[in-house]
């Protein structure tokens, strides 16, 4: 070829070119430029993009879905434009939390992109301005987990303004891992389920489990509050009306859980914040995500707003009448917990990475008091390898806890301080949760363990030892340990570790069956600020900071040295609702 030939061919490659992205794209004047389409499946169906394309550069992304909640689905997509327009690159990892929805909208964009020939690698240069960030507003909420949610959605829907501030790409924090249910007593639904139970039997419970260093009016007030709480979800279109069912240390079954749309038990935490996301949206409530807070504006000794920083770098400023913190525990932050707890320093979390702590040093600058910041929790069974969480709920169920020798050595609904010191004097301190086919049938939450790849399975006893590749000896201690357990739930007694048995979903005496490979994990941290029973954070020197409020896990008192399965939930929604109805005020 000649060198006259291959520049005609260079050129009408170039013109091919050209006009393959004119042919692959609309353009629109309002937007001035080129749109080009795609489309991709995320978590709950089909996500549509629109991408504009003016100057050699991506200028806007607007975008449809179907079914994604606003506060898991919806935040993360929002969160993904802003940083394909920030950084003009798609390839950008899915965000934690809304991994389904992350990888359909990248994809969906991708796909757009590909139409036109456009590389979004990072090599065009954006002009997208970062802006400072000012707000005046009536309450601001920081922290948007679940007792943030709720709180929000307390403060408007008594009326007033309010701006709900999360330093994570989307809502929901640790409450979006929780997998049981939440505690309540003296309930429509325990009647409804013929379930005997008392408010004074809750704080007994909550009590005995916390070692009797809890804060007496805040347990009180948690358990006085949950049946008005279980109501407001009602109302919140976030039902809990499940078969209720049992948690360590629990002397009722008063953990009450969702069910899914083909009616199994699911888990609490997803369900709660897709609802209450929901709701956020319904009530037009101005959330940023992305937000660190770092400081709680001060005036005349009272609280007046919050400042921060954005994801990219802007300064964020919220001026308020009452501020809320809500941000969670610091279960998160290892060198925080090694330096509390440096026995726990070798431990896997259950913790989101934003539940880092920042709260307790803005806390600590205006003067708010701590306590137990020593007392934090290992849950029982957390798989050793990420720290996903297997809920609770699946012991009082009637799945049972086995050794690498095939026997049971602990009661498996004690308190999870006692469950979990039981598991560390484990063979390889790691255990077997088993289950079968009965107990997987109405339940989202083994289900869901399954789709994950966690679980291992065998048609008979024989075959499940197999998968966990035991020897012939612990296959026959597997055996004889089932046998002897169906037996103990046909009487009623457990004659080795007097567990209450109560009434099971099965005696695990008939396949399939199904286990997983569990150990202690970090969980909750039981201690944090200081507060009253009207959720106002309290000073060194034992009176209220005037227009501050905490409530969940950043708060200290109610859980004492060990938190009782189930009561999380019961405190981020009671005391959240506090936080919102005195912040209003």
């Amino acid at each position: 070829m000649n060198t006259l030939t291959k520049k005609i061919c260079s050129c009408c490659l170039c013109a091919a070119l050209i006009l393959f992205c004119i042919w692959g794209s609309t353009y629109v004047e309002q937007h001035k430029g080129y749109q080009c389409d795609g489309s991709a499946q995320g978590f709950a169906g089909e996500i549509k993009v629109s991408v504009f394309i003016e100057d050699d550069m991506i200028s806007d992304i607007t975008y449809q879905h179907e079914g994604e909640t606003p506060s898991i689905g919806g935040s993360a997509m929002k969160s993904l434009r802003t940083k394909i327009l920030k950084t003009q690159s798609t390839q950008i990892d899915a965000i934690s939390g809304a991994t389904y929805t992350s990888r359909g909208f990248l994809e969906a964009v991708s796909t757009a992109l590909a139409s036109t020939g456009f590389v979004a690698d990072g090599s065009h240069k954006s002009n997208l301005a970062t802006e400072d960030y000012e707000a005046t507003t009536d309450v601001v909420v920081v922290g948007g987990g679940g007792a943030g949610m709720t709180a929000a959605i307390t403060v408007a829907e008594n009326g007033k303004n309010v701006i709900l501030l999360e330093k994570s790409d989307i809502l929901g924090g640790n409450t979006s891992r929780a997998s049981s249910g939440m505690n309540a007593a003296e309930t429509h639904y325990e009647a409804e389920q013929g379930i005997e139970d008392s408010v004074d039997l809750f704080i007994e419970d909550t009590m005995k489990s916390g070692k009797e260093i809890n804060d007496p009016d805040l347990v009180r007030t948690l358990a006085e509050n949950t049946s008005d709480a279980i109501d407001w979800l009602d109302k919140e279109n976030a039902p809990l009306s499940g078969p209720l069912g049992t948690m360590g240390g629990l002397s009722a079954k008063r953990t009450h859980r969702p069910t899914d749309a083909e009616g199994n038990v699911t888990s609490v935490g997803n369900y709660l914040v897709s609802a209450l996301g929901v709701r956020l949206d319904e009530l037009g409530i101005e959330i940023r995500t992305g937000t660190t807070v770092n400081k709680i504006l001060m005036e005349d000794g009272k609280a007046c707003g919050v400042s921060g920083v954005g994801e990219y770098g802007e300064k964020v400023t919220v001026h308020a009448n009452a501020v809320i913190i809500a941000t969670g525990g610091f279960g998160g932050n290892m060198d925080r917990i090694a330096q509390l707890r440096p026995d726990l320093a070798k431990y896997i979390s259950t913790n989101v990475a934003t539940a880092s702590g920042d709260a307790l040093d803005f806390l600590a600058e205006v003067g708010a008091d701590f306590v137990d910041l020593e007392q934090i929790q290992l849950h029982p069974t957390v798989i050793p390898t990420d720290g996903a969480l297997v809920g609770e709920a699946l012991r009082g169920d009637g799945a049972i806890l086995v050794n690498r020798e095939g026997l049971r050595f602990t009661n498996e609904t004690g308190t999870r301080d006692a469950v979990s010191a039981a598991e560390v004097a484990q063979t390889g301190g790691n255990v077997w949760l088993i289950a079968n086919q009965e107990m997987y049938e109405g339940s989202a939450v083994i289900k869901k363990l399954d789709k994950s790849g966690y679980l291992v399975k065998g048609d008979t006893l024989e075959d499940l030892a197999a998968a966990m590749e035991f020897d012939a000896n612990a296959t026959a201690a597997l055996l004889e340990t089932v046998q002897t357990w169906s037996s103990y739930v046909a009487s009623g007694t457990d004659a080795d570790f007097a567990r209450d048995i109560g009434t099971p979903l099965t005696d695990l005496s008939s396949g399939p069956y199904y286990a997983v490979n569990v150990g202690p994990g970090i969980h909750h941290c039981m201690g944090g600020v200081k507060i009253n029973s009207d959720a106002q954070v309290i000073s060194k020197d034992g009176t209220p900071i005037p227009g501050l409020f905490a409530a969940g896990e950043v708060t200290g008192g109610i859980h004492g040295a060990n938190r009782l399965g189930g009561n999380a939930v019961a405190d981020i929604v009671v005391f959240g609702r506090i936080a919102g109805e005195n912040a209003s005020k």
